[in-house]
């Protein structure tokens, strides 16, 4: 049997209907430097109470599924040296180990839809990598996302990505991507990255009404496209220009593989003097609190 625990405050939650929102560990213990890491774990936490929901950070630590964490665990997850980044694939061998990790997208979503959560609040989600014609580097939240019952809010895919290949595998793959208050995909740091949705929705009660039409129809994810306000991205020529260096850098330095991301976005960071790092605290909170309204909602209609 899995090992699985549910934190109490969100066990009670699940067991009496309320809404809960799923958070992912990895933006914590690798995507945010420390010790600033853990105030922002405890923000999204309270960003996502204060909208009516409970959080539930999912995290795997000693072998054991956490479905929400308490507070000296989330200070684990963001302080814990060389703390593993688990896929989906790898949920189970850490498990099976009684290893340690911080959850992905894919694997976070799976883990939160198993324990009965409907919504999920991230930063932006993985994709079609460039150049995957010829190395075939796509990231498994993509084929998670087709097969796992979950809402999914996030300000897009990560600028480093395939961006128009990425929304035509989602496309393939049956997930239906929906922009909030905006038929412009959002592009991460940036409110819009050239491309466009087909549907939008203008409240929170609008995409729970979808969720809910879905049940017993399709088995996918419902992805929820959550842009910045113009005056709160990443300045767009300062974007494009950091994000070629990075790419180029990436390139010369021969990194390949599950690397790239975490190389790249690191250069991002020290090339904008640390801005992308503010740009994507900022648009992960914003996920978060959309999410919760979305759980608010969400429930309301379930009971």
């Amino acid at each position: 049997m899995f090992p699985i625990h549910r934190h109490p405050p969100v066990a009670q939650a699940l067991d009496e209907g309320r809404p809960v929102v799923a958070l992912e560990s990895t933006l914590l213990a690798h995507g945010l430097p420390r010790p600033g890491n853990v105030e922002t774990g405890r923000e999204l936490e309270d960003v996502v109470r204060r909208h009516g929901a409970t959080p539930a950070t999912i995290a795997v630590l000693d072998g054991v599924a956490h479905i929400g964490l308490s507070g000296e665990e989330l200070r684990r997850i963001c302080s814990e040296p060389d703390l593993t980044k688990l896929g989906l694939r790898d949920v189970p061998v850490a498990a099976g180990l009684g290893r340690s990790g911080a959850t992905t997208v894919a694997s976070t979503a799976a883990l939160a839809q198993s324990a009965g959560i409907s919504v999920f609040a991230t930063g932006g989600l993985g994709g079609v990598h460039r150049g995957a014609r010829d190395s075939f580097d796509e990231s498994a939240d993509l084929d998670v996302l087709a097969r796992t019952r979950i809402v999914v809010v996030c300000a897009g895919v990560k600028s480093i990505l395939d961006i128009p290949a990425t929304l035509e595998r989602l496309e393939t793959l049956s997930v239906a991507v929906i922009g909030f208050q905006t038929f412009a995909f959002p592009g991460f740091y940036v409110t819009e990255s050239g491309c466009t949705v087909d549907w939008r929705c203008e409240t929170p009660e609008e995409v729970a009404r979808i969720f809910a039409a879905a049940d017993g129809f399709s088995a996918a994810a419902l992805v929820v496209a959550n842009p910045l306000p113009v005056h709160r991205q990443l300045d767009p020529a300062l974007h494009d220009t950091v994000l070629g260096y990075a790419l180029g850098s990436a390139v010369e330095a021969g990194v390949t593989g599950r690397d790239v991301t975490p190389y790249v976005l690191q250069r991002l960071h020290v090339a904008s003097n640390g801005l992308t790092q503010e740009v994507n605290v900022d648009l992960v909170l914003r996920n978060a609190a959309l999410a919760a309204d979305i759980a608010v909602a969400y429930s309301s209609m379930s009971g």
